[in-house]
């Protein structure tokens, strides 16, 4: 049984860093490129940082260069997202996502919320 499950978000003041984790299950995680989405009330989701498989490639959507990083263990089937100097357009619930083609497999989210 595939499970993504996502965990730290919660409330940051501007400026502040969270750091946010998807542990993962029932795949060969080594083998999937791994993703942060985030989606905003009433926008679309978004994609925010992909890990790709080969190489550790990483990308970033460009309001997010520069303060996000993501990375991942291959020993704990866990992919991270470190979020610093938080802005409250930051706030969103953040999906995990896997995929090797096609939609792949998604967490249920974690919500972030930046405000003073």
């Amino acid at each position: 049984q595939v499970q993504l499950v996502e965990s730290g978000g919660g409330l940051a003041q501007p400026g502040e860093s969270l750091r946010l984790s998807c542990a993962t299950s029932g795949f060969t995680f080594s083998m999937y490129t791994m993703s942060w989405y985030r989606q905003a009330p009433g926008k679309e989701r978004e994609l925010v940082a992909t890990i790709i498989k080969p190489g550790a490639i990483t990308s970033y959507a460009d309001s997010v260069k520069g303060r996000f990083t993501i990375s991942k263990d291959n020993v704990k089937n866990t992919v991270y997202l470190q979020m610093n100097s938080l802005k409250p357009e930051d706030t969103a619930v953040y999906y995990c996502n896997a995929r090797i083609h096609g939609p792949g497999y998604w967490g249920q989210g974690t919500q972030v919320t930046v405000s003073s």
